[in-house]
């Protein structure tokens, strides 16, 4: 049987058919299903078998593989389950994503981030092996001098937050990106509370 490529359009959309293809190969033919994004975000993929392709671009839009090429189907929740369980139940947890936010040229948490930091780590703790990516980030007051140092700062008194809370140090990347990443686009010299931030991406 000609092997089936999938392109994707839509967060998460490739890996998600990808592990389906997986679960399906005991089947005569396999079969293709799009899940739903856990965000709700529309998705769609692609499949192309023999020079023939067909789009699925709603939840639960399914495909399956034969030799004159994919024909479209619809399923659900119910029947993904059963059909591919031990597939899905292989599949490492969706990443999550956690901002806290600094005081102005400090590195320090303002007081509700100080609280948010548990939210992180039950996070954290529901995963059997967690990937942790630590990301600084600044405002536009200041050089790079300045702010190149200070986001690197600021990651890692995330990091040390999680060491000193049980995370193992080889779990955990750090990176510091500046200025150069707001997510409040200002003019330079432009102080901005949500730039100052610290991005934790639990994978």
């Amino acid at each position: 049987m000609t092997r089936p490529h999938t392109h994707r359009a839509g967060l998460g959309a490739l890996a998600l058919a990808g592990a389906l293809i997986a679960g399906c190969a005991a089947t005569p033919q396999g079969s293709v299903v799009l899940l739903p994004e856990a965000d709700g975000k529309p998705s769609a993929i692609s499949v192309t078998q023999g020079g023939k392709e067909v789009m699925l671009d709603q939840p639960y839009a399914g495909a399956r593989l034969a030799s004159d090429g994919p024909k479209k189907f619809s399923a659900d929740a119910a029947q993904v389950q059963a059909q591919f369980g031990p597939a899905l139940a292989a599949l490492p947890g969706r990443p999550t994503q956690f901002t806290l936010y600094f005081i102005e040229g400090r590195d320090e948490f303002t007081e509700a981030s100080k609280q948010s930091l548990d939210g992180v780590l039950t996070e954290i703790a529901g995963r059997p092996v967690p990937d942790v990516i630590v990301i600084g980030h600044t405002d536009k007051v200041g050089s790079d001098a300045v702010n190149d140092p200070l986001s690197r700062q600021r990651a890692e008194v995330v990091r040390k937050a999680l060491l000193a809370r049980g995370v193992a140090p080889e779990n955990i990347v750090v990176i510091g990106r500046g200025k150069r990443e707001p997510v409040v686009p200002t003019p330079e010299g432009v102080a901005e509370a949500r730039n100052r931030r610290v991005d934790i991406l639990v994978r």
